[in-house]
């Protein structure tokens, strides 16, 4: 990549509660490793720097990682993406969560590829049910005063600041050819969609390209 505006942090995000899964989900066992390092598998060949988010650093220094506590705890998904953007060093910053068994690392850099165009400040695929933001690579310079300026305001969406940016919103029709089974998206929440998403990852070559 080109100047340090070019390059891309890959956060994965790994500060979620975990509540239905019983356990921290980002460290259940996936196919003979933890769930976190097959995410990271997945991705990291994309990444000039890599940072995991995390409240728990001593169990994740297994990972080899650096590791980034939150910087205004409590504040959900909008202070995690915070946490994230606040983090990173390099002008790109793609945002993953630690439970997408299937995130796709072709999409990721079609979504880096399209801030080349320097009008848009992330692109955030969009499906029927929102966007995802964590699935997303944001322009550090554009995101993060805006991600703060909308904690400063007591706001807590994830996407209370998009008004304010300059968005390059991904339609499935565009996400598809690259996650062809429609599964990048899918966060593994309970032991049953454990179970499922590890059924699903042995058949993976059929799946995904």
């Amino acid at each position: 990549m080109g100047s340090d505006q070019s390059m891309l942090t890959l956060v994965i995000q790994a500060g979620g509660e975990s509540r239905r899964m019983g356990m921290d989900k980002a460290l259940a066992p996936f196919l003979g490793k933890s769930l976190i390092e097959r995410v990271i598998g997945r991705v990291a060949h994309l990444a000039d720097g890599m940072i995991v988010t995390t409240n728990k650093p001593a169990d994740y220094a297994f990972l080899g990682l650096p590791l980034a506590a939150d910087v205004i705890p409590g504040r959900g998904a909008l202070g995690g993406l915070y946490t994230a953007l606040s983090a990173a060093r390099e002008g790109l910053v793609a945002v993953v969560a630690c439970d997408m068994p299937f995130v796709s690392a072709a999409l990721l850099a079609h979504q880096r590829d399209l801030l080349a165009d320097d009008s848009y400040d992330a692109a955030i695929p969009r499906t029927a049910g929102g966007t995802e933001p964590f699935h997303a690579v944001y322009r550090r310079s554009a995101c993060l005063p805006r991600v703060e300026a909308a904690i400063r305001a007591d706001l807590w969406r994830v996407d209370a600041w998009y008004a304010k940016a300059s968005l390059r919103l991904l339609s499935l029709e565009e996400t598809l050819p690259f996650d062809p089974a429609g599964l990048a998206f899918w966060n593994v929440n309970t032991p049953e969609d454990l179970v499922e998403a590890q059924r699903l990852a042995r058949l993976e070559s059929d799946l995904t390209p």
